[in-house]
């Protein structure tokens, strides 16, 4: 039998629950043994006074709590939170007024149940009441350095986590900033080989590159853009060399519907087209065809960039690819999504010793689509 998830605030009343039938039993176990008690009716008394000194220490605790961030927060001084740690001062408050008017309340649910007729604070003498106040506010009083330690911990847990990510974001900024001028460094070098052998081809892809830097520039301004995005811009990029390789560079595309919007990191591809032109395609004779392609496998998304063109040596290394391209590829799947993400090269004709293409594929886990609202936005950024 499947058991549902827990809600949150289910939880959390079902771990306090049982945090006071483990203090009902260690209690009545106290008691049975020291006073000699009857061990029936003292786990009746110990449990709802259990229960109504914690229900009612926590309702002042964030009852009190709230009107004291309301007071800091006119005066400018509250905390992230309003039912934070209120501090100690405060908090005994709640632990005394909570445990007096719990164990009164307490005891009439017990009296009720049990038809006994257990004397309430009110009506006891004041040496009485000083030792059950005493008694009681013993396993209240280590309750609550029990929690606090655990909210010190989950607090201190979060706060690191916050540092892990914003350092990771820093770490991706600082790779795609590096990514973009190498990107255009590339392009220019093209250019300025184009500009010595035919002006008119140089003029248009020049015109191309202007576009192109305007797309891409913005669209790398976002920590996310919708797959969609991420081929537009390599169709202006093949467009682009495709000025400058004239037939030799044919270029195919293959994007599901199904996955246009889903979010990957923006110039992900790109270093590999680059790849695949000045390493499969270029040193070719015949020049070749450029795939790119997207696919759902097995919960992953798998991002492939194939040539037919010269491939890489058989001899060389088992896993290429160590050159800038790659290497940012590969950090900026580790930083974004961790161990789950990887970039995979091979050889398409392993019948072939050199030559028979390459292909790049990234695997990384299946990312939720992008909202439509977050869509457009992203495409108008693009398109400004």
């Amino acid at each position: 039998m499947r058991l549902l998830p827990l809600s949150p605030p289910l939880r959390w009343i079902l771990r306090h629950v049982l945090i006071v039938l483990s203090l009902t039993v260690i209690v009545s176990l106290a008691l049975v043994s020291v006073f000699h008690q009857p061990i029936g009716p003292t786990l009746v008394y110990c449990f709802f006074i259990s229960l109504f000194c914690a229900a009612t220490i926590n309702l002042l605790r964030y009852g009190l709590g709230w009107i004291r961030w309301r007071v800091l927060d006119r005066l400018g001084r509250a905390p992230a939170e309003p039912f934070d740690w209120p501090g100690w001062p405060l908090m005994l408050v709640c632990l005394v007024l909570g445990t007096a008017v719990g164990y009164s309340l307490g005891v009439e649910a017990a009296n009720f149940v049990t038809g006994l007729q257990e004397r309430s604070l009110l009506s006891s003498p004041l040496r009485r009441v000083l030792s059950v106040m005493v008694i009681a506010l013993i396993p209240g009083f280590g309750a609550t350095l029990f929690f606090l330690y655990r909210h010190r911990i989950a607090a201190a847990e979060a706060h690191a986590e916050t540092l892990r990510r914003q350092a990771a974001e820093t770490q991706l900024r600082l790779l795609e900033s590096q990514l973009e001028p190498h990107m255009l460094f590339n392009t220019l070098a093209n250019l300025r080989v184009l500009i010595g052998m035919d002006a008119d081809r140089a003029q248009a892809m020049l015109d191309h590159l202007i576009a192109f830097l305007r797309a891409t520039l913005s669209a790398s301004r976002v920590e996310r853009h919708p797959l969609q995005d991420e081929f537009g811009r390599l169709e202006d990029y093949l467009a682009l060399m495709q000025v400058r390789m004239g037939a030799r560079l044919r270029a195919e595309f293959e994007l599901p519907e199904a996955l246009r919007d889903v979010p990957v990191p923006p110039l992900l591809m790109q270093p590999l087209v680059e790849n695949a032109i000045k390493h499969g395609l270029e040193p070719h004779v015949g020049g070749g065809t450029l795939r790119v392609r997207a696919s759902a496998v097995d919960g992953e998304l798998w991002l492939d960039v194939d040539d037919d063109g010269a491939g890489y040596d058989a001899a060389a290394p088992a896993t290429p690819g160590g050159g800038f391209g790659t290497v940012q590829v590969r950090e900026r799947l580790a930083v974004a999504f961790g161990p789950r993400a990887r970039l995979e090269l091979s050889r398409l004709d392993l019948s072939r010793p050199a030559g028979g293409g390459t292909r790049a594929r990234i695997r990384l886990p299946m990312p939720s689509p992008m909202p439509s609202t977050a869509t457009a936005a992203t495409s108008a950024a693009t398109s400004a």
